[in-house]
C-alpha cells in the first residue's frame, strides 16, 4: 500500500471504513484522494445513520449497507481517475461492474450507480448514500432532502414539517464540518 493510500485511509480524525472497504481500495491501488474522500462520505454517512436509528427508530434501515454503500460509492473513479478532478458521472455504472465482478453482493454494489440517481425509485438507504455524498461539502439539494423527508414521514406518526425541521437541523450540523472535510480530502493527491 502506497504510504499516501494508507494516510488518507486511517489518519485521524474521520472514522475508519468498513474493513472490505478499506481493503478493497488498497487492492484496487485506489488514489489517494478517493480514499480520502470516501472517508470524508462515509463518515457524514455515519452521523447521518446514527440520528437516523435513534430519532426514527421505527424505520427498517439498513445500516451497514448505508455504511458500505457510503464508503464505495465513487469506487468506479478508480477507472475514470479523470472524474476526481473533474465532473462525470461514468464512474457510476463501472463502479457497480467493478464492485460486482469482485465479489460484492448487487444489494450492496448498487450504491456505486445510484449515488447520482437519486430521483429515481431507490430505496431510502441510496438516498442517505446520496444525502452523505452532497452534504459532506456542505451542499444542500432540495429535491433529495425533500424526497428523505417523504420516506421519513411515510415510517412515522410524525408530520412533514417537524421531520422537515429536524432533518435541516442535523444537515445543518453536518454542513458545520465541511470545510475541515474538504481540507482533508485536498490534502491527497489525486495521483
Amino acid at each position: 500500500m502506497s504510504t499516501l493510500l494508507e494516510r488518507a485511509l486511517t489518519e485521524p480524525p474521520l472514522r475508519q471504513l468498513p474493513l472490505a472497504a478499506a481493503e478493497l481500495l488498497v487492492d484496487l491501488q485506489a488514489p489517494p484522494r478517493l480514499g480520502a474522500h470516501l472517508r470524508a462520505v462515509h463518515d457524514v454517512a455515519h452521523q447521518l445513520t446514527d440520528w437516523f436509528t435513534t430519532s426514527h427508530r421505527e424505520l427498517d434501515l439498513e445500516r451497514d449497507a448505508v455504511l458500505f454503500g457510503a464508503a464505495t460509492h465513487d469506487i468506479g473513479k478508480v477507472i475514470h481517475v479523470e472524474e476526481l478532478s473533474g465532473p462525470g458521472t461514468q464512474h457510476e455504472a463501472a463502479g457497480e461492474r467493478l464492485l460486482l465482478e469482485v465479489g460484492v453482493a448487487p444489494r450492496l454494489a448498487r450504491f456505486a450507480a445510484t449515488h447520482g440517481s437519486w430521483n429515481a425509485e431507490v430505496e431510502l438507504e441510496d438516498l442517505l448514500v446520496s444525502l452523505a455524498d452532497k452534504v459532506w461539502k456542505a451542499k444542500r439539494v432540495t429535491g433529495l432532502e425533500q424526497l428523505v423527508v417523504e420516506r421519513l414521514v411515510s415510517g412515522s406518526e410524525l408530520e412533514g414539517w417537524e421531520v422537515f425541521l429536524q432533518l435541516d437541523d442535523l444537515l445543518g450540523g453536518l454542513a458545520d464540518g465541511a470545510d475541515d472535510r474538504l481540507a482533508f480530502q485536498s490534502s491527497y493527491p489525486i495521483g
